[in-house]
């Protein structure tokens, strides 16, 4: 059941945030996957190509653009390389109390 901690923390802290779509859930969801996978370990090292084939998204503007904005949220910490040779970092922030989103009003 801890397993299912991280993404049911991260459900309870979208719930009321307009901004997180289908994608991100998607994408979340995926770099979960994708640590389990990695034996539980934060942050992991991906290349986005992994997380796509994951996540099931075949465009990297939209991957790249959901990304960056879950980390301007505040739902992870994504540290990106430009160096090709090296893997993009993502941290998790695990429970809800951890998670601090300012989210703009409508």
């Amino acid at each position: 059941m801890e397993t299912l901690k991280p993404l049911s923390d991260f459900f309870k802290a979208i719930k009321n945030d307009y901004r997180i779509s289908v994608t991100h859930i998607g994408i979340y969801a995926a770099l979960l996957q994708f640590r389990v996978d990695s034996g539980f370990i934060n942050p992991i090292q991906v290349r986005s190509y992994e997380i796509m084939e994951i996540a099931m998204i075949s465009s990297p503007k939209t991957f790249h653009k959901c990304i960056h904005e879950l980390n301007e949220y505040g739902y992870i910490k994504y540290v990106p390389t430009r160096n090709r040779s090296q893997k993009s970092k993502i941290y998790f922030l695990f429970s809800e109390s951890d998670v601090e989103v300012k989210i703009p009003k409508q």
